[in-house]
């Protein structure tokens, strides 16, 4: 089995959510939201090594986490850039050997063994897998001059992470120049000519972003807690 790595970004300051510290490190369960997303990665593989991103001020902070944790030798921590784009390119630039590399959002706490494996499966096959989950509100296109417009839901995906990728393909991608239209690692990977490939997601795989989310994290691990 190829070598397994995840650049895990908490490079967020979590403005939205009201608070001043930054939303990865809020207590769920009396556990910071970082803990449950390194440990559903050591749940899933548990020879994988992780490069974990940061905002600068909050590099002990991590490093105080993966202590607790006894993870020392398995972490790298890194400060985050000045978008997502650099703050992934700067746990990039620490790939060493040809892998697998799991990108994921550090706030996605709830994301299951099940769907890292799943990734790690067809990325080992395909090159790539980007979790994604099907729209289930009405979609509206907004047009500057037309106005706006329904579109066919069916059509529509949400994407998640981890997104995945095969470590050579992710290293010449993040080779090139920063553009705007970089939202995510897959149209970093897509820019650069190369097509990826979707995955089944998980609607339990939310980005906590929100005070509500807290509140929908909580309501999840119980319900995880009831099975």
């Amino acid at each position: 089995m190829a070598k397994k790595v995840a650049i895990i970004t908490a490079g967020g300051s979590g403005t939205r959510m009201g608070v001043s510290t930054p939303k990865q490190f809020l207590l769920l369960n009396n556990k910071p939201l970082l803990w449950y997303t390194l440990n559903a990665f050591y749940e899933a593989f548990s020879d994988i090594s992780i490069i974990l991103v940061l905002p600068s001020d909050y590099l002990n902070h991590g490093k105080e986490l993966v202590a607790e944790m006894g993870k020392e030798d398995f972490v790298s921590i890194v400060a985050g850039g000045q978008t997502r784009f650099h703050s992934v390119k700067n746990g990039v630039d620490l790939l060493d050997m040809e892998s697998i590399v799991f990108v994921h959002d550090g706030v996605r706490c709830l994301v299951t063994p099940n769907l890292i494996r799943a990734c790690y499966e067809q990325a080992s096959k395909l090159g790539s897998a980007i979790p994604v989950v099907s729209a289930t509100d009405s979609i509206r296109i907004v047009d500057m001059n037309s106005g706006h417009s329904a579109i066919d839901r069916n059509l529509v995906k949400i994407v998640q992470t981890p997104q995945t990728f095969k470590s050579e393909l992710l290293i010449s991608a993040f080779n090139q120049a920063y553009q705007d239209s970089f939202t995510d690692e897959a149209t970093v990977v897509e820019y650069s000519g190369i097509k990826t490939f979707l995955i089944e997601g998980d609607y339990d795989n939310l980005k906590i972003t929100r005070p509500v989310d807290l509140l929908l994290a909580e309501s999840i691990l119980q319900k995880r807690k009831s099975y």
